[in-house]
């Protein structure tokens, strides 16, 4: 059953499993105790430390392991608010970081801070001059993801980096997603990961903190991890960690070539197989394993359960989860469509012959999905024509109100109207992408004695 799903979770690595294997016998006792099996366990533990720093590109001394890159994330940020507290309370983030930050930047509002979101663009790609107008007096740190976790698109590190240091404001890099590819570039002052985005176990993950930057450590601490993460480390996963960042990276070029070609495969295969869609993300400064593909009138839960029954794992940034019912963030700020969005990020050593099936089986799935949600099958005018239609799609889930949309667009004339009436919140996002993707005018929208009127004109 092919796995496509790698920006969740990675594969264990062949390494990963065979260090974590043999360090149990040697990595099991305390490495702060000064006998035999504790300097032994002390030893893995360094050489693990020297392994991931390299592959991070800080000292050794700069990095610790955390129990999760959520875990980085969260003492990364609080560290640094902590330890600049004189500075300010403010935090600079990206409209697109992982939940992980937008927890902690709740957690500041929460205690008096405040946080600024910098917008991105329809590839989901922030331009640096933004965090440069968003840097304020107070700003005791920004935070920028390397890629983006749900469409791949790489972020301006480095230029970002620079525009933070003039300023004087550390900048905190969540590279989970991309620090199995390469080193992160540029001035940055802070690094997370998490080592099953690799391959590595789960459980493990890395922070970075380079000297000079002020950090005061949250929460009570112990020696452990220079007081950056408390309790008994889990040396054999730590290893395991480390061998497989090492292993993943000797692989990467020709594994980044390869996986590339057959995600370009995929990005241009998809618009010709299946009507309606767009493939989402920048097309070229992206991660070289993932693509997401955005399709009308379908829900992306069900088309992921329906791949998982024809045998394939996929991910969906769908708007509407059976957990929060809620929009997707990352594909909310870039105004693409959040509900039919699949995403796809391909293992190492994923075939040919696997994408060829896949593409082969993913126009029918979606089809009968439409088929099942009463979607348009064209929209030709009809004989009779008006100038303004409502639809009335309250109480009615997305894509639901977009698929009535779509229906009715045809009955009124060029330059006519029709009105969606819809108490989802998806339909705020997902009519204006409709509109952008079918290239039909958003004129707005206004308020209705039950949940909103979204108001389309037809231009086509």
């Amino acid at each position: 059953m092919p796995y496509f799903d790698a920006a969740s979770s990675a594969p264990l690595h062949p390494v990963a499993r065979q260090a974590l294997q043999a360090s149990l016998d040697e990595g099991w006792a305390d490495p702060a105790r000064l006998y035999r099996e504790g300097r032994r366990a002390a030893l893995l533990l360094d050489a693990a430390r020297e392994t991931a720093a390299e592959a991070v590109g800080c000292r050794p001394d700069e990095l610790v392991f955390t129990s999760s890159g959520t875990r980085a994330v969260h003492s990364g940020i609080a560290g640094v608010l902590s330890g600049r507290r004189r500075v300010g309370s403010h935090l600079v983030l990206s409209a697109v970081e992982h939940s992980s930050v937008f927890h902690s930047a709740a957690a500041l509002e929460a205690a008096g801070g405040s946080f600024t979101e910098v917008p991105v663009d329809r590839t989901g790609a922030v331009d640096p001059s933004a965090y440069d107008r968003a840097l304020r007096p107070d700003t005791a740190l920004a935070c920028l993801q390397s890629a983006n976790h749900e469409v791949g698109t790489e972020q301006p590190v480095v230029e970002t980096a620079g525009i933070c240091a003039e300023a004087g404001v550390p900048l905190l890099v969540d590279a989970a997603q991309s620090l199995g590819w390469g080193p992160v570039p540029g001035r940055w002052s802070l690094l997370t990961a998490s080592a099953h985005k690799w391959g590595g176990p789960a459980g493990v993950g890395l922070l970075a903190v380079r000297k000079g930057v002020r950090f005061a450590p949250q929460g009570p601490v112990d020696e452990r991890e220079s007081g950056r993460a408390a309790g008994f480390e889990n040396i054999p996963a730590i290893v395991a960690a480390a061998a497989s960042l090492r292993a993943v990276r000797a692989e990467a070029e020709a594994e980044a070539e390869r996986l590339r070609a057959l995600v370009n495969r995929i990005r241009t295969a998809v618009p010709e197989l299946v009507p309606d869609v767009e493939v989402v993300g920048d097309p070229v400064r992206r991660l070289p394993h993932l693509v997401t593909f955005s399709c009308l009138y379908v829900d992306g839960e069900t088309v992921l359960h329906e791949l998982d029954r024809a045998g394939f794992s996929v991910s969906s940034g769908s708007s509407c989860t059976s957990s929060t019912l809620t929009p997707s963030h990352v594909l909310k700020a870039m105004g693409v469509l959040t509900e039919g969005n699949i995403r796809v990020s391909l293992p190492a050593r994923t075939t040919e012959e696997e994408v060829g099936r896949f593409l082969d089986v993913l126009p029918g799935v979606v089809a009968e999905v439409r088929e099942r949600l009463g979607a348009p099958a064209s929209q030709a005018p009809s004989a009779e024509q008006r100038a303004s239609l409502v639809v009335d799609a309250l109480g009615r889930r997305c894509p639901i109100p977009v698929i009535e949309l779509a229906k009715v667009i045809g009955e009124v004339p060029v330059g006519g109207t029709v009105t969606v009436l819809s108490d989802d919140e998806a339909a705020r996002l997902d009519i204006p992408a409709w509109c952008t993707m079918r290239e039909q005018e958003y004129v707005g929208e206004e308020p209705a004695d039950r949940g909103s009127a979204y108001v389309v004109r037809r231009l086509l």
